[in-house]
């Protein structure tokens, strides 16, 4: 139930995105807002980290998110190159709109140096998907996760094993919040939306004919460094899914990072496509309409993980670890790693019928971002009593 009318905010809540998972988690947030029986004006900054503007086009109009009231189009560079001229480029922001709060999602870079901007200027921070751990500190979004809910005021987590890790590392309970996950918000909102599998292979040149194989198709993703620049390590990757192709046809949704580092290896002639469609990154909706009616997916993503427990589909994921342990605990996600072997085994069990098929986590029900918008209105409006 939505509080009665107060009000309006002193300032607007200005909401931050980054990278393309960020355009996931934001849009529900945004809707919710707009819905809420209490004003809640927001404004959008896109940072321009994501800078393929083709595809941050394509995202936002899939996700029915608006367009940013700023850009600040700070494009590629180094860990430290893009955290700093986001740095730089958000301040005058935050002095000329003077907000009531700042809203950043998941971990991206751009989450962490928005979040140092506000907290230096005395601008309260807001972390939605909070709590979340790998404690694999050899990965950058883990140290942007770390230290950004070490010092936002109001922390959202999507799993009950998050607000854990944040008691553990001394985060007062009471700045604690469970809601759920806004991912899921966004595939319950464009489920319906998806695009057709086959039309999205056709229209990049590859056969719709593979997708019909008596075992159906997977969906691979790769881009995490430890996976992709390594040459013995992609390798590995590369000649374990061309095996599994021979078995079970794949769509392989290329990323730039992965494509680049293939060629330059010599490794790209390993992708058959008789078995193996290759394409291009894929809108939201396109992604949504590959993973919905697959036998199985292998990936490095960790939005992945989340996506294929809310939608019941095997997935394996080439990683060490996960920040997203319910997937494993309660979803439908196993880890493989690199180990070769485990990943062949992982397909087997699948394709044997004995793939995880889980169940939806707790509170992953499509009202995420309500819950957000009910309790920082109650927050923010308690903040100015």
């Amino acid at each position: 139930m939505n509080p009665a009318p107060s009000k309006p905010l002193s300032g607007p809540i200005v909401c931050v995105v980054g990278a393309r998972p960020n355009f996931m988690k934001m849009a529900p947030i945004l809707r919710a807002f707009a819905a809420h029986a209490t004003p809640m004006p927001a404004l959008l900054v896109h940072t321009g980290q994501h800078y393929d503007r083709n595809m941050s086009d394509r995202l936002f109009e899939d996700l029915r998110l608006p367009r940013p009231d700023i850009n600040l189009e700070v494009g590629s560079g180094t860990h430290a190159v893009q955290t700093a001229e986001v740095m730089r480029r958000f301040e005058p922001v935050l002095d000329e709109r003077q907000p009531s709060v700042v809203l950043v999602v998941g971990d991206v870079n751009s989450t962490l140096a928005c979040t140092l901007v506000a907290v230096k200027k005395g601008v309260p921070v807001v972390h939605v998907e909070a709590g979340l751990r790998s404690y694999d500190r050899s990965m950058p979004e883990e140290i942007n996760r770390l230290m950004t809910d070490q010092v936002a005021d109001r922390l959202y987590t999507t799993e009950r094993s998050a607000e854990a890790n944040l008691l553990r590392e001394g985060i007062a309970a009471e700045r604690v919040c469970f809601v759920g996950n806004v991912m899921i918000d966004s595939l319950h909102d464009n489920k319906a939306q998806a695009r057709n599998a086959g039309a999205t292979l056709r229209e990049h040149g590859c056969d719709p004919a593979l997708l019909a194989h008596p075992k159906g198709y997977g969906v691979v993703t790769l881009h995490r460094p430890s996976n992709v620049d390594d040459p013995q390590a992609l390798a590995g990757l590369i000649n374990a899914l061309a095996d599994i192709a021979r078995q079970l046809p794949l769509v392989f949704v290329l990323h730039p990072r992965t494509k680049s580092k293939l060629e330059a290896f010599g490794l790209a002639g390993l992708l058959d496509p008789k078995n193996i469609a290759v394409l291009p990154p894929q809108g939201y909706l396109e992604m949504l309409g590959l993973m919905a009616p697959a036998t199985l997916v292998l990936t490095d993503s960790g939005g992945l993980q989340e996506e294929t427990t809310a939608l019941g589909v095997p997935c394996l994921t080439l990683r060490e670890n996960t920040e997203r342990p319910i997937t494993v605990d309660e979803g439908t996600n196993t880890m493989v790693g690199r180990d070769v072997q485990a990943i062949r085994q992982g397909v087997a069990e699948i394709l044997a019928g004995r793939g995880k098929r889980g169940r939806v986590p707790e509170l992953w029900d499509g009202h995420a971002a309500e819950r957000i918008a009910d309790d920082l209105s109650r927050w923010l409006r308690g903040r100015a009593a």
